[in-house]
C-alpha cells in the first residue's frame, strides 16, 4: 500500500494536530483527507503555510487552556444534584453514569461538559456527597461536588395522631402530651399511692373492713305488719 505525505489543516483523533506533517495511505488521503478540506498534499507553498497553521493552533491552545482554567474554579464552588429512584431500604435502582452528571451540568448550570471528560474511579451506587474528577484539558483538572438524592417519598414513622399538644410540667419545663405520655403518669400516680397506703399497712386495693374482734351491727330488720284479728 503507497503512501504519502499531508498536512493537517485540524486535528484529527489518531492522527495528528493542526500543521502536523504525517504520512496516510494514499487512497485515504485522496478519498478523505484532501476532499473533507482537513489536509493538504505537501508542497512548496503548502509548506509555507506550514508556520501560520502552528501559529493559529498555538494561539487556540492558549484559549482553550485559559477557558478551562477558569471552568475548573467555577465548578470548583458548585454542588450538582442528580435525584434517582430508590427503594424503600434507601439503596438506589442502578447506578449514576458521566451521562447523567454532563445533562444535569448543562441543566443546572449551563455548563456543556463531554461526559468523556468526567472520570469516575468506580461505579455510584449510594445517595449523598460524593468528589469526582473532571479532565477539562491535557493540563487542567477539576473536582466536582456531586450530591446524589432519592425521589422515593420517605415514609413516615409516626402517625399525626400519636402528638400531643405542649404542657407545662411542675419543673417549668415544656413537655409534649401525647397518649403514652398520660399513661405513664398515671401508672406512677398509682404507684406512689400504691407506697404511701403500703407505709400505713393499709391494702388500697381491697375494700376497707372493720378491726378484728369487733363486728359491725347489722340494722334491724322492720317488723312485720299484725295480721287483722
Amino acid at each position: 500500500m503507497s503512501k504519502t505525505s499531508v498536512i493537517l489543516i485540524q486535528n484529527i483523533v489518531g492522527l495528528g494536530g493542526e500543521s502536523d506533517l504525517v504520512k496516510v495511505a494514499a487512497g485515504y488521503a485522496r478519498n478523505y483527507l484532501f476532499p473533507q478540506g482537513v489536509a493538504v498534499p505537501v508542497t512548496a507553498a503548502n509548506k509555507r503555510r506550514i508556520e501560520a497553521l502552528r501559529q493559529r493552533r498555538a494561539d487556540r491552545e492558549a484559549h482553550e487552556f485559559n477557558t478551562m482554567s477558569e471552568l475548573s474554579k467555577s465548578i470548583s464552588k458548585l454542588i450538582a444534584v442528580v435525584a434517582v429512584k430508590t427503594g424503600e431500604d434507601g439503596k438506589m435502582f442502578g447506578t449514576v453514569t458521566a451521562g447523567m452528571i454532563a445533562d444535569q451540568l448543562k441543566i443546572q448550570f449551563d455548563i456543556a461538559l463531554d461526559k468523556k471528560k468526567i472520570h469516575l474511579e468506580h461505579p455510584i451506587k449510594s445517595l449523598g456527597e460524593h468528589e469526582l474528577e473532571l479532565r477539562l484539558h491535557p493540563e487542567v483538572k477539576a473536582t466536582l461536588k456531586l450530591r446524589v438524592e432519592s425521589t422515593t417519598p420517605s415514609v413516615v414513622a409516626e402517625a399525626p395522631a400519636a402528638a400531643g399538644k405542649p404542657v407545662e410540667g411542675k419543673d417549668g419545663a415544656v413537655r409534649t402530651e401525647s397518649r403514652g405520655h398520660k399513661r405513664a403518669e398515671k401508672v406512677r400516680e398509682e404507684a406512689a399511692a400504691t407506697e404511701a397506703a403500703a407505709e400505713k399497712g393499709e391494702r388500697p386495693d381491697r375494700k376497707a373492713r372493720a378491726p378484728k374482734g369487733e363486728k359491725t351491727e347489722k340494722p334491724a330488720k322492720p317488723a312485720k305488719a299484725e295480721k287483722a284479728s
